[in-house]
């Protein structure tokens, strides 16, 4: 048997054809060959990911630098003595870790339910039964197999068509597309000019059959049909772009780390000469740098977003997600489910010239009533609207004589319907272009007038309105026909009367609109990916309000650097293939983009995984919304303007605590080792250090929801390391500045250079009070407390830590500290020094504003 086959290849094959070279023919496979390929083949079912167990995840999640250096420092300070301290920071690294681990343990099941989705049964043609077929396992099918299908089927894998009557199937999880579409039996000449999905001889797995039946030969099954590499693609997550922003950051401070502790623990070896006091100073000065609330202060930070989030109805599933979503400057979306409601409706009604005409409708409600094969979308959006519009029906009394129905080569279905006063009347209803050539005559206001070569551009020009503005067009006409005609034939449908049109669409949602220019006011670029028609996508755009730079349908894609230029230039992608819309979000990424991405299909699953920020809605197909990091439990896009706002909050507040942590580790770092060098003592005892960063990482844990300005939420914020390590070539020198202030002070005017215990006090409340006050300035753009005040709760949090430093050098147990009292000439001295800081810090955060 042949290997795996390309859907384009098969689909060129004539039906016998396709059978040879599939090994098969059209009574099938017997159970024992079906049997012998399927030990072959495996089962028809999506290949799980490996599960890993949960010690492995959750040592995934503790494995990356930071948090092995916050651990390494950890067991250092245990080993030296300093337990409370090991503690402390262990119980953070792990806290902190826990919460991510609990979250992708929560989409782990996705793929097991996605399984579930094709677990079903099908009738199988099996020459060596009784009957000639066979119910079976829709997992044991096998390439080869012929399947019979009729309404209500699920496809249960990749077939080929082999005789088909009155198909339509349901692919709007697949394709995106929400009208049925039509499948055949016939050879496509030209499979290049249409995607493997949009090819109308090929059924795929997880679509569904709404009407007629069919006879088709299985070419594909489990991981090797397109159903199954969605699902497999879905499985490989990249790393997000906080992930990706948040390394740099890790690395940096790793590094610091790496050159000061032996700096440090030299220095005081060759100054002092007691190796055992120079090892401990140096691992205390290591972990009083490290910024162990980092984790804390991320995962306080997005947590509280998850909560006020889930207060607007959108769950996050994955927590770094809430940041991505701030961060995001492109947002790429399906166009069915999302911007419309995936529903038909029947929208404009008229007659030739394009003038509303009530008696089209009045026609096209006698068709679709009274006929009994394909009762499809479109019938139903007709019986709907003249059943809210009792006016249009006609009146009581019609009886159905004889219908023809539906089939490929006519593109049109017709009844035969009988009046009160005895006479009939055939309503036909079909493709424009199959309608048309069986009219003799147009109705003009109730007058049937004999069709001239003028009224060509009319006909036409109706029709090309309409469907330029995104509509399906089909076309209605009528015939008279004598009392006594009772069997209608296929040659009664000619000399008609063209009555009119009928256009219908996928309406936009009520919200989208409105949701899309929030979105645009904040920065974020929209672009529309389906695999719906062009021309009914741009419709769409413009009913929304999403202006239109440029279009591309599929076909027109190309790859790399082009690919690339076109995914920055272009607003809508159509007829796209879902490989094809997770290639354009990665062309995006590479330009430097951070790309969301919101679907609800199975098509969109792909694109979901390979955005930073994957969002589905509620009533999504279920691989989606298990793909997606966030979920909209509403229909309202206007949930997603919240989203972007709350990630650029929950960023600002981050961010704030990484310019101000790398500021004082940079300053603490010059201080440290010029202290090192200049004194014959420590400058701080390892003790002080360690309750010194103590009391500072109370003081920051307040920025955890603190307020942000509001010219922080106006445009996309991402991570940069220059905006680190800028704020470590100012703020960094600027600190220590006024810790050799403050050790001249101690020094040469308070006498420490004759009491250590003196010096290391007094250096200890400086440092202290310095990094915990600067916060209330570095915090906004503004002048703080009069044009930008914090939370009560950062407020409490850097008095509390004043307070409490102000007070140990006089507490009962200050001496265990290696504390002693400060002198009162201290305090006015130190006072001083700090309003001058905290001007100064005014004064040149200009320069730490993030560059774009």
């Amino acid at each position: 048997m042949a290997a795996v086959l390309d859907p384009g290849a098969i689909a060129a094959l004539a039906p016998a054809q396709a059978l040879l070279l599939l090994e098969s023919t059209p009574a099938g496979l017997p159970a024992a060959q079906a049997l012998a390929r399927r030990r072959h083949a495996g089962p028809n079912e999506v290949a799980p990911a490996p599960r890993q167990r949960g010690w492995r995840r959750l040592l995934r999640q503790l494995a990356n630098p930071l948090a092995l250096t916050m651990l390494a420092l950890a067991t250092a300070s245990f080993a030296t003595g300093a337990r409370w301290e090991a503690a402390l920071v262990a119980a953070i690294v792990l806290l902190s870790t826990l919460l991510a681990f609990v979250q992708e343990g929560r989409s782990a099941r996705a793929a097991e339910r996605l399984r579930a989705m094709v677990r079903t049964t099908v009738v199988v043609a099996r020459p060596d039964s009784a009957a000639g077929r066979a119910e079976v396992a829709a997992a044991d099918l096998v390439p080869g197999d012929i399947v019979l299908l009729g309404a209500g089927d699920t496809i249960p894998a990749d077939l080929r068509m082999i005789a088909a009557r009155d198909l339509f199937l349901d692919a709007s999880t697949l394709t995106g597309e929400a009208m049925p579409v039509e499948r055949h039996a016939d050879t496509v000449a030209d499979t290049a000019a249409l995607p493997p999905l949009a090819l109308p001889n090929l059924a795929f797995a997880g679509c569904h059959v709404l009407s007629g039946s069919a006879t088709a030969l299985v070419f594909a099954t489990g991981a090797d049909t397109t159903f199954g590499g969605i699902v497999a693609a879905a499985q490989m997550e990249p790393p997000s772009a906080f992930d990706v922003g948040l390394r740099p950051y890790t690395w940096l401070v790793v590094r610091l780390l790496a050159m000061l502790m032996p700096l440090v623990f030299l220095c005081n070896l060759a100054g002092k000469g007691d190796w055992l006091q120079a090892l401990l100073f140096a691992v205390a000065v290591a972990a009083g740098l490290t910024p162990e609330l980092l984790p804390m202060i991320v995962t306080a930070n997005l947590a509280q977003g998850a909560l006020r989030m889930a207060r607007q109805q959108v769950i996050v599933k994955r927590l770094p997600a809430i940041q991505d979503m701030g961060a995001m400057d492109v947002l790429c979306t399906d166009k069915t489910g999302t911007l419309t409601q995936n529903r038909v409706i029947l929208e404009r009604h008229v007659d030739y010239r394009g003038r509303d005409s009530d008696r089209v409708t009045a026609c096209a409600w006698l068709n679709s009533h009274f006929q009994t094969g394909l009762r499809n979308l479109l019938d139903d959006a007709v019986l709907r609207y003249v059943g809210e519009r009792p006016h249009l029906r006609p009146h009581d009394g019609e009886a159905k004589v004889d219908e023809l129905p539906f089939d490929f080569e006519r593109r049109r279905m017709s009844v035969v319907v009988a009046r009160r006063d005895g006479n009939h009347v055939l309503v036909c209803k079909g493709a424009v272009e199959a309608v048309l050539p069986g009219c003799r005559s147009v109705d003009e206001r109730g007058t049937a007038v004999a069709l001239l070569p003028q009224h060509g551009g009319a006909l036409f020009g109706a029709v090309d309105a309409l469907n330029a503005d995104g509509f399906r067009v089909i076309a209605v006409a009528t015939r008279e026909l004598p009392a006594g005609h009772a069997q209608v034939t296929v040659a009664d449908e000619s000399d008609m009367v063209l009555q009119g049109y009928l256009a219908f669409l996928d309406p936009p949602k009520d919200t989208a609109a409105l949701a899309l220019a929030q979105l645009a006011a904040a920065g974020v670029t929209v672009k529309v990916l389906t695999g719906d028609s062009l021309g009914t996508t741009v419709s769409v755009c413009r009913h929304v309000g999403l202006p239109v730079t440029a279009a591309l349908g599929g076909t027109a894609l190309g790859s790399g650097t082009v690919l690339e230029g076109q995914a920055e230039a272009a607003t809508v992608f159509a007829r796209v293939t879902p490989q094809q819309k997770a290639d354009i979000i990665r062309a995006l990424q590479r330009r430097g983009h951070v790309v969301g991405y919101l679907g609800d299909g199975i098509n969109d699953t792909q694109a979901l995984r390979a955005a930073d920020v994957g969002i589905a809605v509620a009533d999504g197909a279920d691989i989606a919304k298990d793909t997606a990091d966030v979920i909209l439990l509403h229909k309202s896009l206007l949930a997603l303007g919240a989203g972007v706002r709350t990630g650029r909050l929950v960023f600002g507040n981050i961010v704030k605590y990484l310019h101000i942590s790398a500021g004082s580790v940079f300053g603490n770092a010059l201080s440290v080792v010029g202290a090192s060098l200049l004194l014959p003592f420590l400058p701080m005892a390892p003790a002080q250090i360690l309750l010194n960063n103590l009391l500072y990482d109370l003081a920051h844990s307040g920025l955890a929801g603190d307020r942000v300005d509001p010219s922080w939420l106006r445009q996309p914020r991402r991570w940069h390391t220059r905006d680190v390590t800028r704020a470590m070539a100012v703020l960094g020198p600027l600190s220590s500045v006024f810790d050799y202030l403050t050790f001249a002070l101690l020094w040469f005017v308070l006498g420490g250079a004759a009491q250590p215990a003196l010096f290391q006090t007094g250096w200890f409340v400086e440092s202290l009070l310095s990094q915990t006050l600067v916060v209330h300035v570095l915090r906004t753009a503004h002048l703080p407390l009069l044009q930008s005040r914090s939370t009560a709760t950062l407020a409490l949090t850097t008095l509390l830590a004043c307070a409490v430093g102000v007070w140990l050098p006089y507490a009962p147990f200050a001496h265990a500290l290696g504390l002693v009292a400060l002198p009162w000439a201290y305090w006015p001295a130190v006072a001083a020094l700090l309003l001058v800081y905290l001007a100064l810090a005014q004064a040149v955060k200009p320069l730490l504003a993030p560059r774009r």
